[in-house]
């Protein structure tokens, strides 16, 4: 008897599971029907209208694989723990669609929540933002509080607005990395390291507590060059000479001390911002200038998303019968095997670079690099399908993004010309090999291996340590990678292995001093590589083809299935915001800081142990 009610209960419980699933399931059937014959998802530009720049994220080269499933489950629970990211080409296209468009009368900048991004992404943004005002178009910015990325690009506005309980914050740029040796030596962890070059400082983390005098030395220089750039930029536009930059605590104090430590004040009487308004000021202000939207309550506006969504299509096609010059990315850590976007797999972006030598309407690529390196065996496997496109006819353009340092430079080197941006960090060339072994803390746990073995090369692992022949046999491996990445360099760019070495040794170098040193052909955005690489293929017309991966049936279908905010609605539950501000939000970037270097040991991958990485190359600002 207790057994039948038990199988009775069950079937029950299964049952009811089945019949709520299926009662959601037609649900959700039924709401996509309505939401298809529906015209209430048409997105209108009204005429006359603001384009309101709300830019909410991070701004990459190419996003990072999310699953389309754990994606729409996140957002409709209130968000995910991944920061957002934004195509930089998205924002450039709503910029110059909306500089074409009798629709748009004006722009207004809100880069309120934009995250922290390199020179390089905002300048191809500032250009797209000029020449929307080159149209007669006015641009207005407007925020709370300016960081250093975010100033960059309000510096561009015909107006910059600021709330009067704001700030603007222009710091510098910096890079301090987390050291753990003394986290190491207290877990009891053996960090063997093997490196080669004077300034190759990317393992110094894991066997430093403080940067060395050497490594100081390089960073302090590209990042002036950096630092440099940004001011000789803002400066031209807001008008002010150099020397209105703070860059002492004794200077920043003395005119803090001028508005009684009023920040807002500050900010407007040195010149970084034109106007001290709050939401409501500035309201009037665009209603003053396009009028008010249907409701009566605001002025005419379209936000970044739903313009982006006007005009752009959900799936791209190709034109079969047009030339192509095809751009590939490659963005993130380099390793061994396939990776999904955001990162570069050794095979996945080789198959990637084989799609389009094989690919007869392909007649030219650019190989659009944003990567500190990563594994030295998966960086061949690319840099040898770059020399096969060659082989096969076709030109490679390398055109280098915010860095494309060690790795990211050797897969670079074999291109027919090698493009960056002025602003761009490279060089990086130098190896390391890195093998961390636990014998120490086991032991400490009072846990021990022991055993026999048929050679002497069995005699290392994890809980053995490194025999210290087999650590002089790493060595000269990781020496003689090294004078491969020399040798490689050197053949690719018509100079000796020692020139290559005295500019090399894992120093890296700002972009214009590349270009002076041999490592970079022409200083050039994106477009102008695509340009070059048409013009090395003598293409007059051709196309523009992006060459990536492509997602399943079953991602596709998941992600129409809940791109539908109908659909979301249904699943929906509503969850507070809020930011992060002030010293939470240092603590965050701390926690984020330590998490991601952590997380690049996860991706030591390589079948050798050899890296050509740097780490010093993302920049604090």
């Amino acid at each position: 008897m207790i057994k039948k009610a038990v199988k009775a209960t069950w079937d029950g419980i299964n049952f009811s599971r089945r019949l709520v699933v299926n009662i959601i399931f037609i649900a959700i059937i039924i709401a996509i029907i309505a939401s298809i014959s529906s015209d209430d998802n048409e997105i209108l530009v009204p005429d006359g209208s603001v384009l309101t720049l709300n830019l909410n994220g991070y701004l990459v080269e190419q996003k990072r694989y999310v699953d389309p499933l754990d994606a729409a489950l996140a957002e409709s629970m209130g968000g995910s723990d991944e920061p957002a990211e934004i195509l930089v080409d998205d924002v450039v296209a709503v910029i110059n669609n909306a500089a074409k468009d009798a629709r748009i009368e004006a722009m207004l900048l809100n880069v309120q929540n934009l995250g922290g991004a390199h020179i390089n992404k905002l300048d191809a943004i500032a250009q797209a933002i000029d020449e929307f005002k080159a149209q007669g178009k006015p641009v207005i910015a407007s925020g709370y509080y300016y960081t250093q990325s975010q100033y960059y690009l309000a510096a561009h506005a015909d107006e910059i607005n600021l709330h009067p309980y704001g700030g603007v914050s222009i710091e510098g740029f910096g890079v301090y990395p987390v050291y753990f040796k003394d986290a190491l030596d207290k877990l009891k962890i053996t960090q063997h390291v093997f490196r080669v070059g004077t300034f190759k400082s990317a393992v110094e983390p894991l066997i430093r507590n403080d940067m060395s005098q050497a490594a100081k030395e390089a960073n302090k220089e590209w990042l002036s060059h950096l630092w440099t750039q940004y001011k000789d930029e803002v400066a031209a536009l807001r008008g002010f000479e150099k020397t209105n930059f703070d860059e002492t605590l004794d200077s920043y104090l003395a005119k803090l001390e001028t508005v009684d430590g009023n920040s807002a004040e500050y900010a407007l009487k040195y010149g970084w911002v034109d106007a001290l308004k709050n939401n409501q000021q500035l309201r009037e202000q665009l209603i003053d200038l396009v009028g008010l939207d249907e409701e009566g309550k605001s002025f005419r506006q379209i936000g970044f998303n739903d313009y982006l969504a006007s005009f752009k299509l959900p799936v791209s096609f190709d034109n079969p019968m047009t030339e192509k010059v095809a751009v590939i990315v490659a963005k993130g850590t380099i390793v061994d095997g396939h990776r999904k976007a955001g990162e570069i797999g050794g095979d996945s972006t080789a198959a990637l670079l084989r799609e389009a030598r094989n690919d007869d309407m392909v007649k030219a690529v650019v190989l659009r690099i944003d990567s500190g390196g990563g594994s030295m065996f998966a960086s061949e496997l690319i840099r040898r399908e770059v020399i096969a496109l060659k082989e096969a006819g076709k030109p490679v353009i390398a055109s280098m993004g915010s860095v494309a340092a060690s790795g990211g430079y050797w897969i670079a080197s074999a291109a027919n010309e090698i493009w960056a941006a002025p602003s761009t960090i490279t060089g990086s060339i130098g190896v390391f090999g890195t093998i961390m072994t636990f014998e120490n803390s086991a032991a400490q746990l009072g846990i021990h291996s022991d055993g026999v073995a048929t050679t002497e090369l069995k005699g290392s692992s994890i809980l053995l340590g490194l025999n210290d022949k087999m650590a002089q046999a790493i060595q000269m491996s990781v020496e003689n990678a090294y004078k491969r990445f020399l040798e490689v360099v050197s053949q690719s760019r018509g100079l000796s292995v020692e020139e290559v070495d005295e500019i090399a040794q894992g120093r890296v170098w700002i972009a214009t001093q590349a270009k002076e040193l041999g490592l970079v052909d022409k200083l050039g955005d994106k477009q102008e590589a695509i340009e070059a690489a048409a013009a090395l293929a003598s293409l007059k017309h051709y196309d523009v083809k992006l060459i990536e991966q492509s997602l399943s049936a079953q991602d596709i279908f998941i992600q129409n299935l809940f791109g539908s905010a109908t659909i979301k609605s249904l699943i929906s539950a509503k969850a507070p915001h809020s930011a992060s501000v002030g010293a939470a939000m240092q603590f965050d970037n701390l926690v984020e800081q330590v998490q991601s270097q952590v997380a690049t040991l996860k991706t030591f991958n390589d079948p050798e142990g050899i890296y050509a990485r740097c780490l010093v190359c993302a920049v604090t600002d």
